[in-house]
């Protein structure tokens, strides 16, 4: 059984951009600049954002943090991203989910400019993936089919099954293990809360990508012998024997599916590093305006 290194994997991609970013430097040109927008005080979002700014630091990024208040107005927040939008110096631009229920996430992700949507959330980057064009691939997708790549896991006409429909994973996973290249070319299903005989499904996968958000949910016997497991979800369980009071898991069971799988993310240290890999990689390719020219 392999198990799929996404720390290691991580910042072997973390340590080539700041090669090219080294290279960029001596030849005076342009530092890829990140800038995240931050509203609220949510602490898993804080974390989330600080560990991004500390991600730029290390790769020789410049990086700019725009704190709101979480009673800020859609209108302020509209703003300050329109701002950053007209800024010529910034290359790239997130905005920290989840948002106060009194903002819309469509209003806000649709106000970011295309060539800066290094989350690749907004409607012409997916749909630039879709067509197969050059595009800002969402984070968490683009780092998994970095693993699949970089562990040379065969993907042309295998079994693939995804669980979960959401627009951050499921979906564009599933066009993006379909599509016409490597990883890809697979056969996809795409299953979901109203799928029946999910268990049965799960069974027939050759690879099998979990992004359902519910704790140990895939089980050993739902898993076939010698399958590629890639899981997306981590939760947070009370454990008194760990120092900090809890455990990190993940969406599948992960001692009796590994007993199984030929190759498999361990939660922590599999999916969740390569998120913030693959944004600082869209936001050197929005300097280097390898996407949008």
């Amino acid at each position: 059984m392999v198990l799929i290194d996404g720390k290691k994997t991580s910042q072997d991609i973390k340590n080539e951009i700041a090669f090219r970013v080294a290279e960029i430097k001596a030849k005076e040109g342009k530092i890829p600049h990140l800038a995240a927008v931050l509203v609220g005080s949510d602490g898993a979002s804080h974390t989330y954002v600080n560990a991004k700014v500390k991600a730029c630091e290390e790769v020789g990024f410049k990086s700019t943090l725009v704190r709101l208040d979480a009673d800020v107005s859609e209108e302020q927040l509209l703003k300050a991203v329109e701002d950053i939008n007209n800024d010529a110096d910034i290359d790239g631009l997130i905005v920290q989910l989840p948002l106060p229920k009194h903002i819309s996430v469509d209003k806000v992700t649709n106000k970011i400019k295309p060539e800066k949507d290094v989350d690749g959330f907004t409607p012409a980057n997916v749909g630039r993936m879709t067509l197969n064009w050059p595009a800002y691939v969402a984070a968490t997708p683009y780092g998994i089919i970095e693993l699949l790549k970089r562990y040379e896991i065969e993907t042309a006409g295998k079994h693939c099954v995804v669980i979960g429909r959401s627009h951050i994973v499921g979906s564009p996973m599933s066009i993006l293990m379909g599509r016409n290249g490597y990883p890809g070319n697979a056969t996809v299903t795409l299953t979901h809360s109203k799928t029946q005989n999910l268990p049965e499904i799960c069974r027939s996968a050759d690879i099998l990508i979990v992004a359902i958000g519910k704790p140990e949910f895939v089980t050993g016997d739902m898993v076939k012998p010698g399958a590629v497991v890639i899981d997306v979800g981590i939760h947070r369980v009370e454990d008194a024997s760990k120092k900090s009071g809890f455990r990190l898991i993940g969406d599948v069971k992960f001692q009796e599916v590994a007993e199984k799988a030929s190759a498999i993310t361990p939660v922590p240290g599999g999916v969740g590093p390569m998120t913030i890999a693959a944004l600082l990689y869209n936001t050197l390719q929005s300097a280097e305006k390898k996407v949008f020219g």
